[in-house]
């Protein structure tokens, strides 16, 4: 038994039916989300659940053996239930601009100067990267952050694929972090393509294009050894309610 994860598809969707298949404490498993579950430096998506007009905050969303558990505030429903699903949007949103802000950065970087991610994390509009990057002083910083600007404002499309593992694998430098990280086990490998530009494996949410990123202020210039520095982001708050792309 999986759940179906409705974000691999489409970051957009805001709202789904599906039905309780497990119940565990006050943990549910669905199968079908598109509460993105936590992974690759991206946390979960919040939000709620609606069961017979009750609604059910999601605080938490986890994977586990191939189940997607969604962790909520009093007691759950019964497997078997039909629920719908309504993620906090503004947090979705400002997670999917972060991250592919976070991307670009990346694929500056490796573009520019061939330097490998060593580690990263994310908060809604804030992230950080590490690189093996010895000599990256604060002009190059400021270079990097001219250059990030610039392929935001480029307003290059970004699309998903999801590829058979041999297929993916050759695909050049698919995997851009130090070490590998996808667990051998996995037969579908999900890509993110910021075209012309990069090219990466990847399971978190995206935006549809480079400009809904808006701009990127590197706020953080750190070094964490002779040669591992450390790049910090922020992305600006959107004036109003983040828009749906057309359909």
């Amino acid at each position: 038994m999986t759940t179906e994860p409705l974000y691999d598809t489409d970051a957009y969707l805001r709202d789904f039916e599906a039905t309780i298949v497990a119940v565990e404490g006050n943990m549910v498993a669905l199968d079908r989300t598109t509460f993105f579950p936590g992974g690759g430096g991206q946390p979960c998506d919040k939000g709620a659940l609606i069961h017979h007009g009750e609604v059910k905050a999601v605080v938490e969303a986890r994977r586990r053996e191939g189940l997607i558990w969604h962790t909520l505030l009093g007691p759950p429903p019964r497997p078997g239930g039909k629920v719908l699903g309504h993620i906090d949007w503004g947090r979705r949103y400002a997670l999917m601009r972060t991250h592919t802000a976070l991307h670009i950065l990346s694929a500056v970087v490796w573009r520019d100067y061939r330097k490998q991610v060593t580690g990263g994390d994310m908060k809604p509009l804030a992230g950080r990267l590490d690189f093996e990057f010895e000599g990256l002083t604060l002009d190059v910083a400021n270079a990097i952050e001219a250059a990030v600007n610039a392929e935001v404002a480029a307003a290059r499309p970004i699309r998903i694929a999801i590829l058979p593992r041999e297929e993916a694998f050759r695909i050049p430098d698919l995997i851009r972090t130090k070490a590998n990280l996808l667990p051998e086990g996995i037969e579908m490998i999900r890509t993110v393509e910021i075209v012309g530009l990069d090219l990466q494996a990847d399971g978190g949410t995206h935006v549809a294009n480079t400009r809904e990123v808006g701009s990127v202020k590197l706020v953080g210039h750190e070094s964490k050894g002779r040669i591992n520095k450390r790049l910090r982001i922020e992305v600006p708050p959107l004036p109003a309610e983040p828009p749906l792309p057309p359909r």
